[in-house]
């Protein structure tokens, strides 16, 4: 597949999950969002309202972080915060699954969690993502939530939120998108701050990367294109 400048920024959500993050670099996070025509901006849920109102008008979505970034909450506590964002102007959602639960083999927990945060985003037309937080996760434990995502069908499922202590791996988002297919998208987060680690998460078959260095990495997809004398760049999955 061909992408453009435009495709690949269309892939990205350019995010500040920051504590300190003041109303000043949100509106820079959202200015530059426009300026590239990113897919959305990737923020924590007290400040969708705000982030929405930047974006008024625009075809860029404000992604609201759900029980970030340890997923410890119970199911009612996700939902009223997800429901509670939705209503403060975000249109997508990223929710943290309850790791504790999925140590504990606790399955129908972490399914019913799933089906009640995807019914809810669904409801408002909202699309889900489940963040997995790989790294405190073993290979079956990454196997056996792409199982449960593939039969309740979110959006997307997610590699990390970035605040662990590892992010995005290209084997990781192999093995999720092996096991979904094409009934779920996959999103690679966490550590992806060059275009060289971009392009190998969209080859491993993610469809959205979640990074607060899209800027850096469009200005060297420009300049390699530039370079090579293309306004395409090809990228087999």
């Amino acid at each position: 597949m061909k992408y453009t400048i435009d495709d690949f920024a269309r892939l990205i959500d350019h995010t500040n999950l920051h504590a300190d993050a003041s109303n000043k670099d949100m509106k820079k996070l959202c200015d530059e969002a426009k300026k590239y025509h990113f897919k959305m901006v990737a923020i924590n849920q007290v400040q969708a309202k705000f982030c929405s109102e930047q974006l008024e008008d625009t075809d860029i979505d404000t992604g609201a972080a759900i029980a970030f970034p340890l997923g410890q909450q119970t199911i009612a506590s996700k939902i009223f915060d997800t429901e509670d964002a939705i209503k403060n102007g975000a249109n997508e959602i990223d929710y943290v699954i309850n790791i504790t639960e999925l140590k504990n083999k606790n399955y129908a927990y972490i399914k019913d969690e799933m089906k009640q945060m995807v019914n809810l985003c669904h409801k408002y037309h909202v699309p889900c993502k489940v963040i997995f937080e790989n790294c405190y996760l073993t290979k079956d434990e990454i196997k056996k939530l792409a199982e449960i995502a593939k039969e309740v069908k979110p959006d997307f499922i997610k590699t990390s939120t970035g605040f662990g202590p590892s992010g995005a791996k290209v084997e990781d988002v192999k093995l999720m998108k092996s096991i979904v297919g094409e009934d779920v998208k996959v999103k690679a987060a966490g550590g992806i701050r060059n275009s060289d680690d971009f392009l190998a998460m969209i080859r491993a078959g993610a469809d959205r990367i979640g990074c607060s260095a899209g800027v850096k990495i469009i200005e060297a997809l420009k300049q390699r294109m530039q370079d090579d004398n293309v306004t395409t760049i090809e990228i087999n999955r």
